[in-house]
């Protein structure tokens, strides 16, 4: 069960980001701070981290306190599903209890599924009616968030995105609504090339997805790329490999 929070390190961490002068060098460091300060405030989390849009309009995470962090975020944006995604453009919070379990997200699981990630808790980053992105803490244990969680996530995420909002771009919503529409058709283009796979080699959905991981990181190329690439092969003939 989620246990009491100390919120002493958080507290200090919010106080020294209203100490730093959130210019475009700093705000990196302002949101390392708040990462860090979030990931100690709640008993049981291994990491957290911030998803926002960068000066192209493209998702990023930043302020990761693990590798684990960007590891799943990336796939969420590559697969254009997961809680943080959808905490985002809901603008509400997002509770995973077990990632093994939960069958909202099926493709962003089966991604993740070696990562040390059971349970998740995102909160979107709201200023005044702006969503700017939304802030995610990872666990190693199942059921380590419930909604006495998520309260008082909420409440220390509203100072921090009012904060955030002073860099922030006007053109932010625009943009996200491009990253939107992006994701919508990299998702479609991934769900195609599955298909493909289990159509032609006879494999299930999570057998299918595993090659497309698979491809992808041996070329090192987006799954997106990969997925866009078995597409345009099956239209001229080769088989995909």
């Amino acid at each position: 069960m989620p246990q009491q929070l100390p919120l002493d390190e958080l507290t200090l961490a919010l106080a020294r980001i209203n100490g730093l002068l959130l210019t475009e060098e700093k705000v990196d460091r302002a949101v390392q701070l708040l990462a860090e300060g979030i990931r100690d405030a709640f008993p049981g989390s291994s990491g957290a981290g911030v998803s926002l849009l960068d000066e192209h309009g493209n998702r990023t995470s930043t302020g990761a306190t693990d590798p684990v962090v960007l590891e799943a975020d990336e796939a969420q944006y590559e697969l254009g599903q997961g809680p943080c995604l959808t905490a985002w453009a809901t603008e509400r919070t997002v509770l995973m209890h077990d990632v093994a379990t939960d069958d909202r997200w099926p493709l962003w699981s089966q991604a993740v599924r070696d990562l040390s990630i059971r349970s998740v808790i995102s909160a979107p980053l709201m200023a005044g009616t702006r969503c700017l992105g939304a802030l995610k803490i990872y666990s190693t244990q199942p059921g380590a968030y419930d909604a006495a969680t998520a309260r008082p996530l909420e409440k220390l995420v509203v100072p921090a995105a009012t904060l955030l909002a002073n860099i922030q771009s006007s053109e932010a919503p625009k943009r996200f609504t491009q990253v939107l529409t992006s994701a919508l058709l990299s998702r479609d283009t991934i769900n195609r090339a599955q298909g493909f796979l289990m159509h032609r080699h006879g494999l299930d959905q999570g057998a299918a997805l595993q090659r497309l991981l698979e491809l992808s990181k041996t070329s090192r190329q987006s799954l997106f790329s990969v997925s866009t690439d078995i597409l345009t092969e099956t239209k001229s003939g080769p088989d995909d490999g």
